[in-house]
């Protein structure tokens, strides 16, 4: 049984920073790739970054680039650093992992996922 649990999330007000975390339990390593989404109440869930584990290559969400960072944070952790944060990012924040091939922009490509941690942007 694979468990992924979040934490980092929180309310902060614009252009400040927050770092989530995503602790991987139940496996030995992290997978393929990990992926952070986002869904806010009525929406889709959306894609924000991911990480391919063996290579290091990333993507991010136009919104996400440049003011986010995906990595790896430790043998069974990875990370979202998530700078200048504006009001729009405000929303549940989600880790996934993919247990093969590489990583993916696309919810349903991921195996494993946690139950979120929220991120509130206010003034």
């Amino acid at each position: 049984q694979v468990h992924l649990v979040e934490s980092g999330g929180g309310l902060v007000r614009p252009g400040d920073a927050l770092r989530l975390s995503c602790v991987v339990s139940g496996r030995t390593g992290l997978g393929t790739a990990m992926g952070w989404f986002r869904q806010a109440p009525g929406k889709e869930r959306e894609f924000v970054a991911a990480i391919n584990w063996n290579d290091g290559r990333t993507i991010y969400d136009d919104s996400a680039r440049g003011r986010f960072a995906i990595f790896r944070d430790s043998d069974n952790t990875g990370a979202l650093q998530m700078n200048n944060l504006r009001p729009e990012d405000t929303s549940m924040y989600y880790c996934a992992l993919k247990s093969m091939d590489f990583y993916s922009d696309r919810p349903d490509a991921y195996d494993y996922w946690g139950q979120g941690t929220q991120v509130t942007v206010s003034s």
